[in-house]
């Protein structure tokens, strides 16, 4: 298989735990957090912490197509977090906190988009998945201490109760994706 690189960004929550999983996956060249999506050019945290930016919190991914395919990287994001539940994932409410697939390619949007009604016909949810998927804009980099977080600070209280478990579940579920 040809060495591609591939970038595409997520929305599943506090961009800590979907980091955290993705630092683990094989393929992976640079997952970094971010926000996008919204009206404001260089948003902070702050102004992303007020859910009226229009960005939402995302990870960024780079990843080598020879490694891992666009369609296991969102198999991997439909794991880790509730795409059926409205700009919230557990005590994180918002809009900053919407389920988002934000594509930089057509043929990424249609992968998104056919896993999505792939996922909704299986009834693996008992709801209708909620996850937004468009094209990538107005991106901007988080600041540096969102950065590796989890890795930074895995005793901290949310890293052991949210992220933690969301990294296991990623390992169990996807061993052969995940790096040794």
């Amino acid at each position: 298989m040809q060495h591609s690189t591939q970038s595409l960004a997520l929305g599943a929550g506090c961009f800590w735990c979907s980091e955290s999983v993705y630092l683990q996956v094989r393929g992976m060249q640079t997952v970094e957090s971010g926000y996008c999506n919204g009206q404001l050019p260089d948003p902070t945290y702050d102004d992303v912490c007020t859910g009226t930016s229009g960005h939402n919190e995302v990870i960024r991914l780079e990843f080598d197509t020879s490694v891992i395919s666009v369609r296991e990287v969102l198999e991997i994001f439909f794991l880790i977090h509730d795409p059926t539940s409205l700009n919230r994932q557990g005590h994180d409410v918002g809009t900053q906190y919407r389920s988002g697939i934000y594509c930089t390619t057509a043929e990424q949007l249609e992968v998104a988009r056919s896993l999505v009604a792939e996922v909704n016909a299986s009834g693996v949810y008992p709801n209708p998945i909620v996850t937004e998927v468009q094209m990538l804009n107005n991106y901007a980099r988080a600041e540096d201490y969102h950065q590796n977080f989890f890795a930074r600070n895995p005793t901290q209280g949310y890293c052991v109760a949210v992220a933690a478990p969301k990294v296991a579940k990623f390992r169990k579920t996807f061993a052969r994706l995940a790096k040794p």
